[in-house]
């Protein structure tokens, strides 16, 4: 992390690129990440959402993952995808009746080991956007080194992290409960949605990182190192 600080996520990209023996690591990690310096207009941005089994990473397994691209600060609904992932694991009755999936659903659901290295290749050379990031970063971690020996690394937009530093900064005092995507949505008056389907989520977390910018940037002039975690 001091190395991140000192020198930038890209001296980091190049020092996991001269480790790894994974030629998917090897292509992912090949491309520079954007610059921070850059306008928001001209990075380009992967809404991306996980449905799992649990939030403990080392245990729990993704099921589902939905992902859309932000580009020109405008969101590119022809690039929605979404996956559901088999899993040999049963499915606890707490995380069915929060995404409704089932593991009759998963019986031809895709093997995370063929869907990994594409979405990889979709987020090379772009930022991730998600609400509470840690969670899909922290399972993506987990998978790089459970398939190519490698740890994870990309550029984290995190609009959970937005909206708690928008709340700070005008010394405004909040509870947790209001963080949530949900919540932060109806505050802005933005429209309900259906919860827990991942590529709904990856949508609205993308719809949510656009009001929030409008209000840290009215002039739309942001860079994405105003955004970034």
């Amino acid at each position: 992390m001091m190395l991140a600080k000192l020198f930038g996520k890209d001296y980091l990209r190049k020092r996991l690129l001269k480790k790894t023996k994974s030629s998917v690591m090897r292509e992912y990690l090949s491309t520079p990440f954007p610059d921070n310096n850059d306008s928001l207009m001209n990075v380009e941005i992967v809404s991306l959402d996980f449905e799992t089994t649990g939030l403990e990473i080392e245990r729990d397994n993704v099921i589902s993952i939905g992902f859309v691209d932000v580009i020109n600060l405008g969101i590119n609904l022809g690039t929605s995808t979404h996956h559901l992932i088999a899993t040999n694991a049963k499915l606890p009755e707490n995380s069915v009746v929060i995404h409704q999936i089932t593991d009759n659903a998963l019986v031809n659901g895709e093997s995370i080991a063929t869907v990994l290295p594409d979405l990889l290749k979709h987020l090379t050379g772009k930022v991730l956007l998600a609400h509470n990031a840690k969670v899909e970063v922290g399972f993506l971690n987990k998978m790089c080194q459970q398939f190519y020996g490698s740890d994870f690394l990309i550029p984290v937009i995190d609009t959970q992290y937005l909206a708690k530093r928008s709340f700070d900064r005008k010394n405004i005092s909040y509870k947790s409960a209001e963080l949530r995507m949900f919540n932060l949505r109806a505050s802005l008056n933005m429209p309900a949605y259906k919860a827990h389907n991942a590529l709904m989520d990856a949508i609205a977390t993308a719809e949510l990182f656009l009001a929030l910018v409008s209000k840290i940037s009215p002039k739309n002039n942001a860079r994405l190192k105003d955004v970034l975690c």
